[in-house]
């Protein structure tokens, strides 16, 4: 089932994607949605497009994950873990950017979202 992503209340969304302080980008969490949609899916899919999304806005302000040094990762099934730690090596390499990871923790609508702080400096 495709939802529309809005709060508890349905309503719209009340957050920029991102928002630039100085030389950081800070991406508000990002989860498996097209066009403002939750588009629902398997653990790898949703962890996949969320990751996209946040590729996209980092793109757009010409960063791109290498820029990372910070994420928050919210999987909401702790037996999830392996696959996203596993996944995760796919989208970011060493030098890791700093983690924190928290389980159950987002309802029944997704299963994975990502918030991530990146530098634009040098």
């Amino acid at each position: 089932m495709v939802r529309p992503l809005g709060d508890l209340d349905g309503n719209t969304a009340s957050f920029s994607p991102f928002r630039r302080a100085g030389e950081f980008i800070f991406v508000s969490g990002q989860a498996s949605v097209e066009d403002g949609v939750i588009v629902p899916g398997t653990f790898e899919e949703e962890m996949r497009r969320s990751i996209e999304n946040v590729r996209r806005i980092l793109a757009g302000q010409g960063l791109c994950l290498r820029d990372v040094v910070k994420v928050g990762a919210y999987v909401q099934y702790a037996g999830d873990v392996p696959e996203f730690n596993r996944l995760y090596r796919e989208y970011f390499h060493p030098p890791l950017p700093a983690r924190t990871t928290i389980t159950s923790c987002l309802g029944d609508r997704i299963k994975f979202e990502i918030d991530v702080v990146a530098f634009g400096g040098e």
